[in-house]
């Protein structure tokens, strides 16, 4: 078979609420996200596994709150004191377990974020206890912050992540890919992103429609 030449282009991530779909494995995370002005002591960690909707929601919050947005592994070369004059989403703080300039930033943004008046929002998989870190003191701050998980997808939240993943990606698979995919696929947020970009890979450099045929053999591809 001829195959094209691809070109690999970043997919178009919409992150605005609308594009967060609801359903009750993650409804309680946005409702607190919402209600961020009632947060316990100004702050939230959001927890989750790989890709199911942390960064999302940050950016979600970011525009409620008007808040900047961070990654945890960036800290050590951030001007701390500016971060903290207004509310600040905190992304993946695990990533910097061990790492005693970004954790020592971190504890000195958090002190600073709250000290002023403003709310902090942090994220990162599993629960803070579990996280790794090695400053006492931030570990003990981390561990003292109300907690909100976002589930495992169900059916509905699985195949609403499928789509928007097409969707990112410009893609208009088949009506019966979706139902394919969620009976067959591994049921993970992850997954859903590799399953797609695989399959929006060989549908470019094949010339193919994205159809239940091409997903089954995607899937037998990665199994």
């Amino acid at each position: 078979m001829t195959r094209q030449l691809t070109f690999d282009l970043p997919a178009l991530q919409t992150l605005g609420r609308d594009d967060f779909f609801v359903s009750p494995s993650n409804a309680a995370a946005v409702a607190m996200i919402e209600g961020w002005q009632n947060w316990p002591s100004r702050k939230l960690l959001l927890i989750g596994q790989e890709g199911a909707g942390k960064t999302h929601l940050a950016h979600v919050w970011a525009t409620l709150a008007k808040a900047q947005i961070v990654e945890a592994s960036a800290l050590s070369r951030a001007d701390i004191a500016t971060l903290a004059r207004g509310p600040v989403a905190v992304e993946n703080v695990p990533a910097i377990a061990g790492d005693k300039a970004c954790e020592n930033a971190l504890f000195h943004l958090h002190n600073l974020t709250l000290a002023e008046g403003h709310s902090l929002l942090l994220t990162g998989t599993g629960e803070a206890a579990h996280w790794g870190l090695s400053l006492p003191d931030l570990t003990s701050r981390m561990q003292g912050t109300p907690a909100v998980p976002l589930g495992p997808p169900d059916d509905d939240l699985l195949a609403a992540v499928l789509m928007k993943l097409f969707a990112d990606r410009q893609l208009n698979p088949r009506p019966d890919v979706l139902a394919y995919l969620t009976k067959n696929m591994e049921r993970s947020f992850a997954a859903a992103r590799r399953i797609v970009e695989a399959l929006d890979a060989v549908a470019l450099s094949e010339g193919r429609e994205v159809s239940r045929k091409l997903a089954a053999e995607v899937l037998a591809g990665m199994a």
